[in-house]
């Protein structure tokens, strides 16, 4: 079939923003209870929810465990952490323990009786600052143990952190003082525990302000007395300088870890006595990752003494590990990218995972046969994959020929071309974090964009995850410098090689990436225009307003307090604000606290008064991302508009974003 021609950007697709916003997140935080598999998954279209899904032993269809609005989602340091533990009752039958997002209290419920009046509530509301959160639980006898958040004041950085047992009978509801806590050893923040298998130990991580939990991390110990209290614990492993990622108990008993001692996060089995730590798979590769919620978890511990591990460069693979001869062999199958959960469940292993062609889903790994397949969250293609754009992972190279990680997503439409000898438009995508790091998996966002004639590229510039850590500190004390200057890198490197229009650059992104596309208008000279979202635009600013978790994050990204307030004088936007003179939407959630909308609105002040055409779109009731189908289609839509209007493209089918001086 001969293709028809027209301009990049005009394309028609069937991939429009409520398709997007239809399917947009993934499953998380996969386990097993009893012989069944159980994890969170999102629903954009209720409200932005998410729902516990339960998969039958039978091999049934998943089915949600609660009806709305139950949502189960923590709130501990604001980006949340494991929201769930369940276990088989004797008497048969689940029993589930949730933290609900809405008033952030614990719940136990048990889906399978009949004469169950619904969850119960088993920790009380407080009314003091953010009140009382909970996080990445286990069951214990009848309790649950778990990392308890509790604000002392009406400030983002009054609050402590420590591990604490919450009796399952019901009798802490309304009562603060039958919650026991089992730690106070003064660090500001913590996992939950992990139990040995004879039931003696509890290990944990922890670590302290300015650090964050990727710069260094301590690996605690404590014996569980007779009485169930935990004697005095003490540090085997991890520093200021080695961040342990994760801890784990082997069925024997042995201690493995996940360290960065060796310049990557690699898998440890740890002398529990002399904090010894052996290597079980010495490789230049991530088997960890960044820590940004408790309960995520890299490896898993097989029966028999093997260990499932996710590990790669860049992007994380499945495979199971021989710790004594460390044979690892990968899982086989499509999937090229792996989330950080995993639950084993006799030879099986859970985990999520996506590839080019398909997005995130729940995967089963039969390690007795090798047979891997979807058993949830996976749906059939809601298009034509044909739409779908082919990335193409590279390596480009910047100032003083420094590497620079990206993926490059051409413009593609099965049935159009555009004409000879023209360029397409292409974005720039800065990820948030920003110690974080983006896979090539299939992203319909992306997709929304590329059908239509409008090229992606996503970049992991210095500072991204995945690389071993001294690719991650090269961002040390140069937020707004390195990931800028890398980011322009690969626009230009596009543009030189003739695979992008350079008149037709644009940058986004969100979180610390609405920072970087931001300074990236101020400081570059490149982009035609830009999409903000959520953003972090004043650091001096967001050291005081955002949440307790990255009050500090600054001093290892600018620089500490004393030199922060000239750092943010050259770098950031809203000191820059004259210098920039192109396009720009600012999407913003209106109850966002990590980045408040306090930020957007000093940018909107500095460029008050000057003729540069931008938007400012605001939601209601959204956070620090958007969850709401109907605020995805909104903030898809107006960044749509943003590049038609820019790149001079004719598009009736978006509502027209109103560009104002």
């Amino acid at each position: 079939m001969e293709l028809r021609t027209a301009p990049y950007g005009s394309w028609p697709s069937p991939i429009d923003a409520a398709l997007a916003a239809s399917l947009d997140g993934r499953p998380e935080y996969v386990g097993t209870v009893g012989s069944e598999v159980w994890w969170t998954e999102p629903r954009p279209a209720e409200g932005g929810r998410r729902a516990l899904v339960r998969r039958s032993a039978d091999g049934g269809h998943p089915v949600s465990v609660l009806p709305a609005p139950w949502n189960a989602r923590s709130r501990v340091t604001e980006y949340g952490g494991r929201p769930w533990a369940g276990t088989e009752r004797p008497t048969g039958g689940p029993l589930v323990v949730f933290s609900h997002f809405t008033d952030q209290r614990l719940y136990a419920y048990e889906p399978d009786r009949s004469a169950s009046p619904g969850p119960r509530p088993l920790t009380p509301v407080s009314a003091v600052g953010g009140g009382l959160r909970w996080a990445d639980p286990v069951l214990r006898g009848g309790e649950v143990w778990c990392v308890l958040e509790e604000f002392t004041g009406p400030g983002p950085t009054d609050v402590r952190r420590v591990l604490a047992a919450v009796p399952l009978d019901g009798s802490a509801a309304e009562d603060r003082s039958r919650v026991r806590e089992l730690t106070d050893d003064g660090y500001r923040f913590t996992t939950g525990p992990r139990i040995s298998p004879d039931g003696r130990q509890a290990a944990w991580l922890v670590w302290d302000h300015p650090r964050m939990p990727w710069d260094g991390t301590e690996l605690r110990l404590a014996e569980v007395t007779a009485d169930g209290r935990l004697a005095q614990p003490r540090t085997v492993l991890g520093g200021p300088e080695e961040a342990v990622a994760q801890v784990e108990w082997a069925s024997d008993g042995t201690l493995l870890a996940v360290s960065d001692r060796g310049g990557w996060w690699n898998p440890y089995r740890v002398d529990p006595d002399t904090g010894g730590a052996v290597n079980l798979c010495p490789r230049e590769e991530e088997f960890g990752g960044p820590l940004w919620k408790p309960g995520l978890r890299w490896i898993a511990a097989l029966p028999g003494g093997l260990v499932a591990v996710l590990h790669g460069q860049g992007s994380s693979v499945l495979g199971v590990l021989d710790p004594e001869s460390g044979d690892l062999v990968d899982a086989a199958g499509p999937w090229t990218a792996w989330q950080p959960t995993l639950a084993v469940l006799g030879s099986r292993v859970y985990g999520v995972a996506a590839s080019p062609r398909s997005a995130y889903e729940v995967v089963e790994l039969d390690t007795a046969t090798g047979h891997a397949r979807v058993v949830g969250g996976g749906r059939a293609d809601p298009v034509d994959p044909a739409y779908y754009p082919e990335p193409q992972s590279r390596t480009f190279h910047g100032r003083g020929g420094r590497q620079i990680h990206a993926h490059v997503y051409p413009p593609h439409h099965p049935e159009l071309r555009a004409r000879a000898r023209e360029l397409p438009p292409y974005v720039v995508w800065a990820h948030g974090g920003p110690t974080d790091h983006v896979p090539p998996v299939l992203d319909l966002n992306i997709a929304y964009f590329t059908s239509r004639g409008i090229g992606v590229v996503e970049v992991n510039y210095g500072g991204s995850t995945g690389y071993g850590r001294a690719y991650r500190e090269r961002l040390r004390e140069q937020w707004g410098v390195v990931d800028v200057e890398d980011c322009a890198a690969v626009a230009r490197g596009l543009a030189a090689e003739g695979t992008a229009d350079p008149d037709r650059l644009a940058i986004r992104g969100g979180s610390a990436g609405g920072w970087t596309a931001a300074a990236s208008l101020a400081s570059t000279g490149l982009y035609a225009c830009a999409a903000v979202i959520y953003p972090v635009l004043d650091l001096c600013g967001f050291a005081e307003e955002t949440h307790d978790l990255e009050s500090r994050y600054l001093d290892g990204l600018a620089g500490p307090p004393r030199t922060l307030e000239r750092i943010s004088r050259e770098r950031s936007p809203v000191a820059l604000a004259d210098r920039i003179t192109a396009p720009f939407v600012l999407l913003q959630g209106l109850e966002d606290p990590v980045c408040p909308p306090a930020q957007a609105q000093r940018l909107l002040d500095a460029m008050r008064g000057r003729s540069v055409p931008h938007a400012y779109v605001t939601f209601e009731g959204e956070g620090h991302g958007f969850r709401r189908a109907e605020s995805m289609v909104r903030a898809l839509e107006s960044e749509l508009s943003l590049y038609s209007q820019v790149f001079g493209i004719e598009r009736t089918d978006v509502p027209r974003l109103v560009l104002e001086p």
